[in-house]
């Protein structure tokens, strides 16, 4: 058994929404660090996008490393705008990675409904319409000599209850984990094996906490730290190589331990 084939991602071509910053910014290090042959971003902020774009810089030939295709991915034009873009450059597709996500919190008496028709429409939608316009070039990806990957970024506020009045972020997010699975079930059919990572605390503008006060964020998590690049790219590799070709539909929690490793809190309570 070869460990490093089965981790490799040698000459793949992937697309990361939202791949400027924060957990997007982590996959695109990773796929590059597993051998991608071009990884490709969107993000409506240009400017951010060409920093990241510059900080990556060029391959031996002298080619960008990342190539950023602005996009405002929560209205219908700007999915097919990115598709249509996409399908001018490229012939297939090997990875989507979903990141492009939004959050709101408000109080329940005040939560408006802006807010969550933008969450819900940029969180579960995008993701759904965004794959179903890029078919084609996942299905060429997937024609070759290993199946086409879409991943879809979730969070394990979908899994569990956080302390914030996020309502429409918590569920999408949980929409997010069974619209993977439905989606799994049909573009199996295609050779596209779709899946979910659940991040937990990882530094980003969506997670001021954990970028601003990472000990603080830390303290309430079993592992006792938060998330690094690292982590959520090796998240990443795995899913999108030969060694998560047999993971169908599943949502993968990177969140250490939050979600399935954390006591009731009787039992951090010295008095309990």
């Amino acid at each position: 058994m070869d460990i490093t084939s089965l981790f490799s991602l040698e000459g793949r071509v992937a697309l990361v929404t939202g791949g400027s910053r924060g957990i997007g910014k982590m996959f695109v290090e990773g796929l590059l660090a597993a051998g991608c042959a071009r990884v490709y971003i969107s993000a409506r902020k240009i400017d951010q996008m060409q920093e990241t774009i510059a900080e990556f810089g060029e391959d031996s030939s002298g080619n960008a490393r990342v190539i950023g295709i602005p996009a405002d991915l929560s209205q219908m034009d700007g999915m097919i705008a990115l598709a249509d873009e996409m399908k001018a450059r490229e012939e297939k597709l090997d990875i989507l990675i979903n990141n492009a996500g939004a959050a709101w919190g408000q109080p329940y008496l005040e939560f408006n409904e802006a807010g969550w028709h933008r969450t819900m429409d940029l969180n579960v939608k995008t993701p759904f319409f965004l794959t179903q316009k890029l078919h084609d070039l996942l299905v060429a990806g997937g024609a070759g000599d290993h199946p086409a990957k879409v991943i879809h970024v979730s969070s394990i506020d979908g899994q569990r209850i956080n302390p914030w009045e996020t309502y429409a972020y918590q569920a999408s997010k949980a929409g997010v984990i069974q619209l993977t699975r439905r989606m799994a079930a049909r573009l199996i059919q295609d050779n596209i094996i779709v899946s979910s990572i659940a991040p937990g605390a990882f530094p980003s503008e969506m997670n001021k906490a954990a970028k601003s006060a990472p000990d603080a964020s830390a303290a309430m998590i079993p592992s006792k730290r938060v998330g690094t690049a690292e982590d959520m790219a090796a998240a990443a590799i795995y899913l999108c190589s030969r060694a998560g070709d047999y993971v169908v539909g599943e949502t993968l929690t990177v969140d250490g331990g939050v979600v399935n490793a954390s006591l009731p809190s009787i039992f951090n309570d010295p008095a309990g």
